[in-house]
Order: structure tokens, then sequence, then C-alpha cells
């Protein structure tokens, strides 16, 4: 994935390309990947980097969703269990199967969660990651050896996916671009093209780093901006009835001391009724989420004090050793794009998470809601309803058994690489020249080798999209993230070309987006 070569590859062609999809992040590659696959000429266009928004801050979960099944909404935990099992089986490198344990409280938190958890491992079908059980008091706290054994009467053990979310946005893109698809980040879609009939028939879009405009003609352009969905509906009709109600979920990274073990924990019922996990990830331990309705969108949400506070206060009722603020690595806040509810007044954990399709008088097409879980079936769903509605010819999905790039089988975890999947030996090839095998961080085992990999294959562009999304080292440490900048920035300015003054400013830009990682 080169940009320069994707930029030659739209001015070179004349044609009318299928799809043009709007948005980078989880919904956007879907339907990318989809059409790719089926065969239809594709371009995606992200105005900032891939998953910059929302689909790099999940809680790192692909899970059907417990609290979905308690709401009653069966549908979509059966259609999030089966792609959950899907996933699993496409990138087990950055997939995998996750033991939870719930603590309870008593016999009828034990019965209850026993068997309602047994229901959702029967939705599962084949596709199960393994028997939901109760254990006793002693085995849980044998197996969490951190939990306050006060709290607990036994404990209800189940299973859920964990995942990588920038890496499977990028090894996806990159199935896709195998595929023949364009991809390219930092170009923002500043206007759209319509025919003498007012139907949509393509964009004009800004390279945001070379300051060159574009236009491009496409058969169906869509709408996958996520939480910023409304902004392109304007730009379509300014009289555009809003079809989102952000709400912001916050997340705590803390050290493995606060959940040493392989387990982790889901705590069903909080204060304020929503669940809470604490998800073991690349040698952290991620602790959320907070789900605060929010006014204004943003590409860099901001955690409220009130969100830190339940947070770690939640987590001290449950933990032996409650963190502290001093104790947080990094703190991260995800928005999510829920589809507006019609009644005022409805909690945004009560929205639903299912995904809908609109179609706007112009043809446009926007897709709302969802989830990471389902995004290869959103972009199924969305391709399917493009086809029927340009009376295009209805081809089979090829997505559901689809190896996604970087797929390799009986991955060591324990490799400071594995999430490359496939793509190690390669990496470790490049490291073994010129000494691109030295450490730019030793506590998060990143070397040299995997900067010139992600400026080479994975379209990375600056130093955040490098210590943000082709690793995780912002979300795993941010301080150290920040001590890490100035080599970061040196080895990517050669690579690409840049001089001093990008380095500072790349530097520069990276510590102040960083600095809301960090709690004072």
């Amino acid at each position: 994935m080169k940009k320069s070569e994707m930029i030659d590859k739209i001015t070179n062609s004349s044609k009318e390309f299928d799809f043009i999809i709007i948005g980078g992040g989880a919904t956007g590659i879907g339907i990318a990947l989809e059409a790719s696959a089926k065969g239809y000429s594709v371009v995606l266009l992200e105005k900032s980097d891939f998953t910059k928004s929302t689909s790099s801050k999940s809680t790192k979960l692909v899970h059907g969703g417990v609290r979905y099944l308690a709401q009653g909404d069966v549908g979509l935990v059966r259609e999030a269990v089966v792609e959950r099992g899907l996933l699993i089986q496409n990138a087990p490198h950055l997939v995998s199967n996750q033991s939870f344990i719930i603590p309870t409280h008593g016999l009828f938190d034990e019965l209850k969660y026993t068997v309602g958890l047994t229901f959702y491992d029967l939705l599962a079908g084949k596709l199960s990651l393994g028997r939901s059980k109760r254990i006793s008091k002693a085995k849980t706290l044998k197996r969490i050896s951190t939990i306050n054994p006060e709290k607990i009467t036994a404990g209800v053990e189940y299973h859920d996916g964990q995942f990588d979310d920038t890496r499977l946005a990028i090894n996806t893109l990159q199935s896709a671009v195998e595929f023949g698809a364009i991809v390219i980040n930092y170009c923002s879609v500043n206007g759209l093209l319509k025919n003498n009939e007012g139907k949509v028939s393509g964009v004009q879009f800004l390279d945001e780093e070379s300051g060159e405009q574009y236009e491009i003609k496409g058969s169906q352009v869509v709408n996958a901006t996520g939480v910023f969905a409304d902004d392109v509906l304007m730009m379509d009709s300014p009289n555009a009835k809003k079809t989102i109600a952000p709400s912001q979920g916050v997340h705590l990274v803390l050290g493995k001391k606060f959940l040493p073990d392989d387990d982790g924990i889901m705590i069903p019922k909080t204060d304020d009724g929503r669940v809470l996990f604490l998800v073991p990830w690349h040698g952290r331990v991620i602790i959320g989420t907070t789900d605060t309705p929010i006014k204004k969108e943003s590409l860099e949400p901001i955690a409220l004090e009130e969100e830190i506070e339940f947070i770690l206060n939640t987590a001290e009722k449950y933990l032996i050793k409650a963190p502290k603020r001093s104790d947080v690595l990094s703190v991260f806040v995800g928005l999510r794009p829920l589809a507006a509810a019609k009644s005022e007044g409805k909690k945004t954990k009560e929205i639903s998470r299912n995904h809908k399709i609109f179609e706007s008088a112009s043809g446009l097409l926007t897709m709302v809601g969802g989830k990471w879980t389902t995004y290869r079936k959103m972009g199924e769903d969305l391709v399917a309803r493009t086809e029927r509605k340009n009376g295009w010819t209805k081809l089979p999905s090829k997505t559901k058994h689809l190896k996604i790039h970087g797929y390799k089988e009986n991955v060591d975890y324990n490799s400071p690489l594995f999430f490359y999947g496939s793509d190690e030996t390669a990496i470790l090839e490049l490291a073994a020249k010129n000494e691109n095998n030295r450490y730019i961080s030793e506590s998060l085992q990143v070397i040299e080798a995997q900067v010139l990999w992600a400026v080479e294959h994975e379209m990375c562009r600056t130093i955040e999209d490098f210590l943000a999304r082709r690793t995780r080292c912002q979300l795993l440490d941010a301080r150290e993230s920040l001590r890490m900048a100035p080599k970061v920035a040196e080895i990517m300015a050669r690579e690409l070309g840049k001089d001093l003054n990008w380095q500072k400013n790349q530097i520069a830009d990276y510590q102040s987006v960083t600095s809301n990682y960090i709690l004072k």
C-alpha cells in the first residue's frame, strides 16, 4: 500500500468506479473488502488516517454482546457471535479466544449468568468458543489472583474474542488492495458531484498532504464516516435529518500486575447499569468502558473527569489493589456512531447497535451503527443493497471464509511481532539488514524495521500513524511513546524524503495529541 501509487491509479484513470467509499474506519473497510472481493472497482477515501477515530479506540473485544442478550436483541447477538467465530478462523494472528470470569454474588447471580451465557453459547452453534460454566469461589480466586474475595461467592466462566482493531483494519485494507481496491488516507471529500437528475455521480476530494484537488466518478457513493455521517449527509442535502446520536466510551490502560492471570473479568452491573470489562491486551490490561452522550463529534475526544473516576472507583470495588491515577499508562476515548433514537430520552446503552442503511433521494447510501465484530457482515449487506438498488446482478459474497492478509496458523503470541502474522518473516529479514533490528523501545519491544515496514507497506504517513495505529505504543504506554517520537520521526523522514522541519512539526503535533492520553 503506497499512497503515491494509489493517487496515480486515480489520476491515470478516467473510468467510472463501481464504488466510492467515504470513510476508512471499520464500516468503510468492511465494504471495500466485500466489494473488491466480488470484483467491483473500489475507491476508499479517508480524511485522516485509517481508523483514526472510533475504530482504533474500541474495547478490543470481538463479541456478541452479553448485555444485548439481556436487552432481548437475540438477532444482533446471533449475527455477532457467528461473525466472531469467522473472524477467529480468518485472522487468527489478530483475533483470539479470550476467557472471561464474571464475579457472582449469591446463588441467584450464579444461576442467572450460567443460564444466560449457556444460551449465548448456543447462539454461536458450531462457532462457539467454549462452554460457559459456574466455577467455585476457590477456583475463581485461583484464576484471578487480584480479585477481592469479599466481593464474590463464586464465578461464571465464558468465552469471547479479543483483537487488535487497527491491525485488523490495515490487514483488511491490504486484502482489499490485493483484489484491486484503491485506498487512500489523508484525502478529504469536500464535495459531491451530481448529474442533471440530481443523483450523486462522484466526489471531489483534497489530498491533505499535497494540496491537490481531484474529481472522480462513481456508480455508487457510500457514506461510511461513522460519527461524521451527518456531515456528508448535509453536503448532499442541507436539510438532511440527523441520523447519529454519538456517545463516548473511555478506557484506562494499566500494567499487567492488576490482572496477571490469563482470564479477563466482566463486571455485569456497575452503578450506572453498564458492564465493565478488564481485558488482557498486549501485556497490559484495558479497563472500560463508559457511555456518555456528547453533542459534538471530534477526531480526538477527551475523557471527562467523572468517567475516569467512575472506572477507577468500580475497579477499586473488585480488585485487592486499587489502581490509582499514577498507575494509568494511557487513557483513550472512542466515539460510538449510534443510530439516533426516534424517541427522546432513550439512554445510549439502550440504543440498538444494529447497523442501518439509509438511502438519500440523491442515491447516496449511508451506513450507520454497527460494531467491529460485524464489520464483514455490514459490508456484505451494503454491497447487496447496492446491487438491488442499481439493478446489478447479485453476486455471491466471497468474504465469509476469506483469509485476511497476514493469516497464519499456530501463532506464537510470545513473539513481539506476532500481530504481523505471515508478514513477520519479511520484517525479520528487513531487521537483519543494516542493523534495523535496533530497539526504539525495549519496554514495548519495537524495532526500527517496523517503521520501515509501516512506511513501505502500510501507508504510514505520520509518526502518529506509526505510534498510535501501525503499532499500539500510544495506547500501551503514552509516556514511552512520546520518548520514542524523535527516533520514529528521524527514520520516517529519511524514508519519505522529509526535512528537519517536518520532523520538528511531527514531534510537536504528536506531543500535542498524546498529552490527552496521559492522566495528570
